[in-house]
């Protein structure tokens, strides 16, 4: 597969940054919302003053190095400083339990670590690690944060001089995933895999160096770290970072200060705005209300709301990705009438991730999350020949290396070259990809029939008043929900006597959904549900129940 990129010696991130360099020096390149953006020359002389930091210090390539921070953008510096001399970078999500990053310290063999000074106590609870010294990432200096680290600074003080060079096929990052099921593995990505994936973006959508990015997931997450840090950097865009909660607030902020042309989300926070901004204005009268029901009128009112839409997020968003999670349809449907500049993504951290997304501008299909990207292969593995129904498999320069000290999982999911994803799909005879689900979420009926329990949580989900749901069998092999509800905009009457309002909300379920897939009760689940950094169920702590 060739890549139309000029001036990229190679598939690893120096080659990319170095490009980037030479074509987008005095172009402004990363900030905190709210200050000023550094240029990318004055990126690139951050970067190599840290890599002599580590050098000093006695990292050498090969060497693994984490990295535990909120967002900023000494985040993507200590990235590119580490991966520049063939170190290996092992990014943290913050929102992890101390436990598991203590876990990750001792899994990875770590040897140095980046925190910022929200993470460092972390950092200093964990007994019995290989680290040697610590680096703050707020000021990029060395931070004593265990007892031997002022020793190897004071031992180290001169590098070698010499810059090692990694090759394409070389471990640049081990990324633990936070997935559903409950098992973190160390996923090893290669230079090749984390550029050539930011490469195959361009044929779902044209970036330029007019470009700016507001950054709102977290950047140790692949999906941000791969389309917000390497994709803006290879275009020589711009980065904006919230180094806090995506609050509506601080989200709202955001907007009127960076007033982004591009960003990347996941479902649930598009979905809130729907649901509590779009929705409620359709609703505000008998009239409006019986004349949304009519289609062309809704398109047209859909219309107006996706223009208030974009003055909402600064007047200039012309490209907003969505991945993590599959998007409800109703909201889905709701962004193609209002002719919003959305793009839906699929991948997976093993692919470092984009494997398929729809294309700007470009026909969209409901429910579908697109075409394969530049260079990705895709098939269907054990395909119904009904229903064309299978597991999802690619095949793609960004597949994983494996994971890290687990042979036999990974000979699980990699067969002959082929990355077995565990999702449920079909391809259409155009080329777009729809996902039902996880094979391991997939339920059976009481008639052998395969249920979906996504798709059913996504019609439960269209109830204004449902946060959440989740669908699961119980003792006696019936369908039940758990649902978490807005407590917000339920009247008092209906709070009150909450069985009985779930029962009605259960029913109206029902009558849209297959009979083999009804479901004989809805459960109140009064706290909301724990989740990973994609905003999906952690499913495993509550079928445990």
């Amino acid at each position: 597969m060739t890549y139309p990129y000029e001036n990229l010696e190679n598939f690893t991130l120096p080659s990319l940054l170095n490009r980037s360099l030479d074509l987008y020096a005095d172009a402004d390149a990363f900030a905190k919302v709210g200050q000023e953006a550094m240029k990318y020359s004055e990126f690139n002389t951050l970067v190599y003053s840290t890599i002599k930091l580590l050098q000093d210090n006695g990292i050498k390539k090969g060497d693994k190095v984490l990295l535990l921070s909120e967002n900023m953008p000494n985040w993507g510096v200590a990235y590119f400083a580490v991966t520049y001399f063939g170190g290996v970078i092992v990014p943290i999500l913050p929102d992890f339990h101390p436990a598991d990053v203590h876990r990750i310290i001792k899994h990875s063999e770590v040897k140095a670590v980046f925190v910022s000074n929200k993470f460092q106590k972390t950092i200093e609870e964990c007994e019995d690690s290989n680290i040697k010294f610590g680096i703050n990432l707020d000021t990029l200096n060395i931070v004593e944060i265990l007892s031997d680290a002022k020793y190897m600074s004071e031992q180290n003080s001169q590098s070698s001089g010499e810059l090692t060079k990694p090759q394409e096929d070389d471990l640049a990052s081990l990324i633990y995933t936070s997935g559903t099921t409950g098992n973190s593995k160390g996923v090893m990505l290669s230079h090749k895999n984390l550029v050539t994936n930011a490469m195959s973006a361009y044929i779902q959508v044209t970036i330029t160096q007019d470009d700016v990015f507001l950054s709102i997931l977290p950047m140790a997450h692949t999906l941000e770290c791969t389309v917000g840090l390497i994709v803006p950097m290879l275009h020589g865009a711009s980065v904006y970072y919230i180094d806090k909660a995506p609050t509506p607030s601080v989200l709202m902020k955001a907007f009127k200060v960076v007033k982004p042309t591009m960003m990347v989300s996941v479902p649930l926070i598009i979905e809130k705005i729907y649901k509590s901004k779009i929705l409620p204005k359709f609703k505000e009268s008998f009239w409006i209300k019986t004349l949304y029901r009519v289609c062309f009128i809704r398109k047209k009112l859909n219309k107006t709301a996706g223009e208030k839409l974009i003055e909402t997020f600064g007047g200039r968003m012309r490209f907003y990705g969505i991945g993590g999670a599959g998007i409800s349809p109703y909201v889905e449907q709701f962004l193609i009438e209002a002719e919003f500049p959305y793009v839906v993504g699929y991948g997976l951290t093993e692919t470092a991730p984009l494997l398929a997304g729809s294309v700007l501008g470009k026909k969209m299909k409901l429910g579908s999350t697109g075409i394969a990207m530049a260079g990705v292969e895709l098939k269907i593995k054990n395909k119904n020949p009904k229903t064309g129904n299978g597991e999802i498999i690619a095949k793609s320069p960004s597949i994983m290396m494996g994971y890290f000290k687990d042979e036999a999982q990974t000979a699980e999911v990699i067969e002959d070259g082929w990355f077995l994803t565990g999702d449920l799909g079909y391809i259409d005879d155009e080329g777009f990809l729809f996902i039902n689900g996880r094979s391991k979420n997939v339920l059976i009926g009481q008639g052998g029939e395969n249920i979906y329990p996504e798709q059913i949580e996504a019609t439960i989900n269209q109830d204004e008043t449902v946060l959440d749901s989740l669908v699961m069998m119980d003792k006696d092999a019936k369908l039940i929900a758990l649902i978490n509800l807005d407590y917000e905009i339920i009247s008092e009457a209906d709070k009150e006597n909450i069985e009985n309002y779930l029962e009605n909300i259960r029913k109206t379920v029902n009558a849209q959904i297959s009979s083999f897939s009804r479901m004989v009760k809805f459960i109140e689940e009064v706290e909301p549900f724990l989740k990973t950094p994609t905003k999906k169920i952690k499913r495993y702590l509550y079928e445990n129940k």
